[in-house]
């Protein structure tokens, strides 16, 4: 019984005398000996069938076939039918594998039972020899079906596969010429078994002139009528998984004429990289114009250019000439025909940036927007710009040495000066210390290796590269350029019909309570009514102090700490005489103006800490100022002064409100002091005052103390609990954390450092909106339950350029800051969001698209209604309320679609806008669509911004660079506790 081998490889050859032996060598140096290979000589003329026939004579397990199919599907037909193993190769004639290749996927499929097929990956092999990167499609193992509808990512030697299964699929289409491993790994995929992958590329395809991939007609041809199978049933599938008995499932998109028109795509690239446009732009209709698409645009792209110049990739670039027109007129035509020209553009850089990446730059290379060169930074020249270039991509060298890779939008003659700052820039210091040195003819000075030395040795160094250079400016330069699109946006803003706004009012500052309480006070006075004391909230608190009153008539009465006389001028009627008294003269002369006409009212200066209080008063009055005594000692101390002050059954009203000092875990005010409970429970204790009645709401309590006589009797004190009906104003809706903290600034700002923070990325907050945009639009509710959260643990809000100073400083952050951030600049910001974060302490910075402000977010207007823009009146009320503001560029179009001339523009228009709007310095700016590419960071600089943020994900830390900053999205379709483990992810990383 003869001896069936574990694998047959079938080999298809014709007039491949040149290629085969090295196709058949690497069968015999297999590490796996059982196999057999059936080479199948399909009417060659040449020495193909002798060079079959040696190999036949020396090994046992090589046999031959002879054929007419006059196509590669037909051989390998013909060998299906005689072939014995359990497992197919298909091996063509002009390919070869690894030496390990048949163990090691024998291996895969041994540890896969359940697999009918292991795969590869794989590398072209060019005429000259040259590799390309290695190319392993891992889709193909999670979804085959889905892949194999749409495209062929695997090389037809690149499988080992089940003999059986093959043979019940009927083996290879030869109506098709090319594709047929295509259309064939396609139906073995309908079946739903699993494919298994070797993560290796172990397969060599070698491409030469003569390959029918190069035919791009027939190519498509046979693409069409694959991807059409593949989006319908196949009856040639006698039994398919369920999930794929009626074709591919058309989702997001990935349709079947999308599938083609990429492929398209690939042939048209091809065809561009031999010289022939046989490709109609039109077919490339369907391919997505999105910008999160460009990239992979210009990968397939690049792919196919590599495989229609025969070239790999470090090849392409110095091979421009050949190719780059044709290719350049491809993208422009795709982008007409997405009638979007901005896109285009955008599939141009990435694709000249992925050349540029591969190259050496031997020589400069001059793309069609970028121009790749290598500058020697000792003795730097100055470069004029070609037509159409706009953007850089240059080795630094030193020595011969690449010091650095620079890529940078340029928009005239790059000078001398220029490159010298550019080596400042990414040069390492010592480097530069003894380019300086040379340069001045002088010895170098040795750099301090690490600290502010360091950089104070970069520094100089620089500044002696730049005294050598000069300074001289040039209106063809790139900065002269940059100076007239600048001048352009500053006449711009100046003819805007927007008028500048008045610089604001500096805020007054909270005086500090030092040993001269007396200056303190007169401080808070400096400026009338300083805690809205007409504010509803106030005014129902006086209410409530005057239902408190003892029942009775009531003689004389003293209050403490009367302010500008606004609860006084109420509680006169009251009481008989009324002595009202403040240690602030200010306040005393504001409270006597109030009240003049009212003739029981005598005013006084009074420190009640210090002073003698008067005695035998029926009532004291002293509200809201018990807090500011530095500590609960004092407060025992002057609790025993009011209950002597008292007449004998004189009562002692207090209001204060509840400090989380007290209790952190009930709602109260984030003061760095004792509250009401403390002051309560103070005054409880004092030795012959006893609590009589207390009103108390959520914030704060109204206690009525009487001094008992001698034959009085304490009774248990009345407790009325009512709610607060009166709207709570921002001022003091700031300082409260509602429901208690977990835990409290002051404490985390003395106990913790850390070394990174988060910044969070809003967009919208709304209760309704398209569908489509759920993932950016978060409900009121539930952006006010994201900011209670932070403020009862202990976050405060810092500004980016608070957080680009901690990084330029190396120093810790302190506590736990966090940057909220808006882009886009939403009327539902100043609606929803705003106040929010106002009545949480809290701020946040806004990036504005400036050219729209008051208008609508037409980018997204596919979704749905656009969402209105603030306007500039409601940007210049929440500047003066403390909100910040930045740059979302002009028109919020993605920036690496634009030209660096008009990114640039953007840029500078955009930031003076705002500056005019908020008459404050604008430097940072948010990258719409957080979209973003090399040419950003130092334009943005060059265009007076100093922190940027693009499309990096994650926390912020110290070792960030300013102008490219992560940041953590908070998307509307999460939970809060999903927002809650984002956060304390970044606080667990200290």
């Amino acid at each position: 019984m003869a001896h069936n081998p574990l694998v047959s490889i079938v080999v298809p050859a014709h007039n491949a005398e040149v290629t085969l032996p090295r196709a058949l060598d690497c069968l015999v140096d297999q590490e796996i000996v059982d196999w057999e290979a059936i080479v199948v000589d399909d009417v060659s003329t040449d020495a193909t069938a002798a060079i079959i026939a040696g190999y036949v004579e020396h090994d046992a397990r090589f046999r031959t076939l002879s054929a007419s199919a006059y196509s590669a599907a037909g051989a390998r037909n013909s060998g299906i039918s005689t072939a014995r193993g359990r497992w197919l190769m298909f091996l063509d004639a002009d390919d070869w594998v690894d030496a390990g290749f048949l163990a090691k996927m024998l291996a895969a499929l041994e540890a896969a039972p359940d697999a009918v097929t292991a795969y590869c990956g794989s590398r072209r092999v060019m005429p000259d020899g040259e590799l390309t990167p290695s190319s392993i499609p891992t889709e193909v193992a999670i979804q085959p079906f889905e892949t194999f509808a749409r495209r062929c990512p695997i090389r037809t030697h690149a499988l080992l596969v089940d003999r059986k299964t093959i043979v019940e699929l009927g083996g290879f289409d030869v109506s098709l010429r090319t594709c047929g491993d295509w259309d064939l790994w396609q139906r073995l995929a309908r079946l739903g078994k699993r494919w298994v992958m070797v993560d290796e590329s172990l397969a060599f395809y070698r491409t030469s002139p003569n390959s029918l991939t190069r035919n791009s007609t027939q190519m498509l041809a046979d693409a069409e009528i694959v991807i059409a199978r593949g989006f319908s049933p196949d009856p040639r599938v006698k039994k398919p998984a369920l999930a794929h008995a009626n074709g591919a499932i058309e989702t997001n998109g990935r349709t079947a004429s999308e599938a083609l028109a990429w492929f398209a795509l690939w042939n048209a690239a091809s065809d561009c990289g031999s010289g022939r446009r046989s490709i109609s732009p039109q077919t490339l209709r369907a391919l997505p114009a999105g910008r999160k698409w460009a990239r992979e645009i210009a990968k397939v792209a690049f792919d196919g250019l590599m495989v229609g110049s025969l070239s790999v990739p470090a090849q392409l670039a110095a091979r421009w000439d050949r190719f780059g027109g044709s290719l350049t007129e491809l993208i422009t035509e795709l982008g007409k025909v997405w009638d979007d020209p901005v896109a285009g553009r955008r599939v141009q850089y990435h694709l000249e940036e992925m050349l540029l990446d591969f190259d050496d730059l031997a020589a400069p290379r001059r793309l069609a927007r970028t121009l790749g060169i290598r500058i020697d930074i000792r003795n730097p020249t100055s470069i004029e710009l070609p037509e159409g270039i706009d953007q850089i991509y240059a080795f630094l060298t030193m020595d011969g040495q690449i010091e650095a890779v620079v890529q940078f939008g340029v928009l005239g003659k790059v000078t001398r000066r220029h490159w010298i700052e550019l080596a400042r820039d990414f040069v390492p210091p010592q480097r530069l210390i003894h380019s300086a040195a040379r340069l001045a003819r002088r010895p170098p000075v040795h750099a301090p290796q690490q600290g502010a030395g360091a950089d104070k040795s970069n520094m100089f160094a620089a500044e002696a590269l730049l005294s050598i250079a000069g300074h001289r400016s040039d209106p063809d330069s790139h900065f002269g350029k940059l100076a007239q699109l600048a001048e352009e946006a500053r006449e711009l803003v100046r003819s805007s019909a927007e008028p500048a706004e008045s610089p604001a009012a500096p805020r007054r500052a909270r005086v500090r309570h030092d040993k001269d309480r007396t200056s303190f006070w007169n401080g808070y006075f400096a400026t009338e009514d300083p805690w809205n004391y007409g504010s509803p909230y106030e005014q129902e608190k006086y209410q409530r102090q005057l239902e408190i009153l003892p029942a009775g008539p009531i003689k004389r009465a003293l209050e403490l700490a009367c302010a500008e006389g606004h609860f006084t001028r109420q509680l006169a009627p009251r009481v008989g005489h009324l002595t009202a008294t403040d240690i602030s003269a200010i306040a005393v002369e504001r409270a006597r103006a109030r009240c003049g006409d009212q003739p029981n009212i005598e005013f006084g200066v009074l420190d009640f800490s210090a002073d003698t209080l008067p005695g035998e008063m029926d009532l004291i009055f002293c509200s809201e100022v018990l807090y500011y005594l530095d500590d609960l000692a004092e407060l025992r101390r002057i609790a025993k002064k009011f209950a002597e002050a008292l007449a004998p059954g004189g009562s002692f009203i207090s209001a204060h409100a509840f400090v989380l000092r007290d209790n952190v875990e009930r709602t109260g005010f984030d003061w760095n002091t004792f509250g009401a409970q403390a002051i309560s429970e103070t005054l409880a204790a004092t030795e012959s005052l006893v609590l009589e009645q207390s009103i108390q709401t959520e914030l704060y309590r109204i206690d009525r103390f009487r001094r008992l006589s001698p034959d009085d009797v304490a009774t248990e004190p009345m407790i009325d609990y009512v709610p607060i009906r009166a709207p709570v104003g921002i001022g003091v809706a700031r300082n409260i954390v509602w429901g208690g903290a977990r835990a409290l600034r002051r404490d985390v700002a003395r106990s913790e450092r850390r070394q990174r923070i988060p910044v969070l990325m809003y967009h919208s907050v709304a209760d309704d909106g398209p569908a489509a945009l759920t993932r950016f639009r978060l409900t009121p509710a539930a952006f006010a339950s994201q900011m209670a959260w932070l403020r009862a643990n202990g976050f405060h809000a810092i500004g980016s350029e608070q957080l680009e100073r901690f990084i330029a400083s190396r120093q810790p952050f302190v506590g736990r800051p966090v940057l909220i951030t808006f882009d886009d600049g939403f009327q539902n910001f100043a609606d929803h969001a705003w106040p929010t974060l106002r009545a949480n302490d809290l701020t946040a910075e806004v990036f504005l698209v400036t050219d729209l402000v008051g208008e609508s977010a037409q980018w997204d207007a596919d979704s749905g209604p656009p969402t209105p823009l603030m306007d500039v009146g409601t940007v210049r009320r929440l500047s003066a309320e403390g909100a910040f503001f930045g740059s979302h560029l002009a028109t919020h179009r993605a920036i690496d679609g634009l030209s660096s001339s008009d990114l640039a523009a953007e840029l500078l228009r955009s930031r003076m806008f705002i500056e005019r709007w908020t008459s404050r310095p604008t430097t940072a700016f948010a990258a719409p669509f957080s979209a973003t590419d090399r040419r950003l960071g130092r334009l943005a600089k060059e265009c007076g911004y100093r922190i940027g943020f693009g499309g990096r994900h994650g926390p912020a830390d110290l070792d960030c660079d300013p102008i490219d900053l992560p940041r953590i999205e908070i998307r509307g379709d999460r939970s809060l506790d999903d927002f809650v483990a984002k956060v304390e992810a970044v606080l667990g990383e200290r």
